[in-house]
């Protein structure tokens, strides 16, 4: 970040997390010793060297700037932005009613000997299983983090569904999601066994054969936006590339901290400097505020007929307009 969001960091640090200077430590000091942490993932004995304090010092101040990030959630975490309906974005104008992208990933912890089996995921790591929403503009609106590595990604979501203050899902309207999810109201999920790795101009082969690959083509693009986010969010924070030695609930709050200040970078910045680093998943077809009315929004993660069938009907809908303009 620059010296102008660095400094306003530190003004909503001690103006609203209420965070305190010390007798001999600033806050733009302590705030630079948890930055260091976080985006270097520097050791203590290594921090207390750079900063030329004690380690008690160093710790002291990180926790107390973790604690202090925390209650900013409410104004760091950015709010919902669904696509507008007269969105012409050639990456989201087909899905009306796309309010953003979902997506867990696991992010590698350290945790005693008898809790490693729960926290081993299916690739064998041990991990935290985090819950991901982002929008267009590469921004999280939604993280839960603190589920075991091996926690299915729909049993965490179901959990963050159900939660009194969860993931709230309007009536009508839906998340992009993968395979690892079910497709039914409120998640929208592509066909299983269908290609999508395709170019919609191409010809042959490399060109969709008929209204599922077309569909999952368009959603692939649409939804990989959060596939970039989590290249730019591991390409700023070091911490969360490798496991850290924290107890299990502070490496939890520390993935919080690393979301929520993502999002103030990106919307204080005028331009974010690792975006450039990332390469364009949209257009490269080979890259991989709660309410009392529950009855407004989706309250359960189950398949269904209709929400099938209603899949299949704007698949073909695509299709048939993406034949017209071909032969146009």
């Amino acid at each position: 970040m620059d010296r102008n969001t660095f400094s306003r960091l530190c003004f909503l640090f001690e103006h609203v997390g209420g965070l305190a200077r010390t007798r001999h430590v600033q806050i733009s000091e302590q705030v630079a010793i948890f930055l260091s942490v976080l985006a270097h993932h520097m050791k203590n004995r290594i921090v207390k060297f750079v900063f030329k304090r004690s380690g008690l010092t160093i710790s002291k101040h990180f926790n107390r700037v973790l604690h202090a990030l925390l209650r900013l959630h409410n104004i760091l975490l950015v709010n919902l932005d669904p696509v507008d309906d007269n969105s012409d974005n050639e990456r989201w104008k087909w899905f009306k009613g796309y309010l953003e992208a979902l997506d867990g990933t696991y992010i590698d912890v350290r945790v005693p000997l008898s809790d490693k089996t729960r926290y081993r995921n299916r690739k064998g790591n041990i991990s935290i299983n985090v819950l991901n929403v982002c929008d267009q503009n590469l921004l999280f609106t939604y993280i839960l983090s603190g589920w075991d590595g091996s926690a299915a990604d729909s049993r965490v979501l179901r959990d963050a569904v159900c939660r009194p203050n969860g993931l709230k899902v309007p009536i009508g309207e839906y998340y992009l999601c993968d395979c690892g999810y079910t497709n039914g109201p409120g998640f929208l999920a592509p066909y299983r066994g269908v290609r999508y790795h395709l170019d919609e101009w191409g010809q042959g082969r490399s060109a969709p054969q008929n209204h599922r690959e077309l569909f999952n083509l368009r959603h692939s693009k649409a939804r990989n936006v959060i596939e970039k986010d989590f290249g730019l969010l591991d390409g700023r924070w070091a911490i969360l590339r490798s496991n850290a030695f924290y107890p299990v609930k502070t490496q939890n709050r520390i993935i919080m901290a690393c979301y929520l200040l993502h999002d103030f970078i990106r919307t204080t910045m005028s331009r974010d400097p690792l975006e450039d680093d990332i390469p364009d998943l949209f257009t490269n077809p080979r890259a991989g505020q709660n309410d009392d009315n529950d009855n407004d929004y989706v309250d359960q993660v189950e398949p269904s007929h209709s929400w099938t069938n209603w899949r299949d009907k704007l698949a073909i809908s695509m299709y048939n307009d993406w034949r017209g303009s071909r032969r146009g």
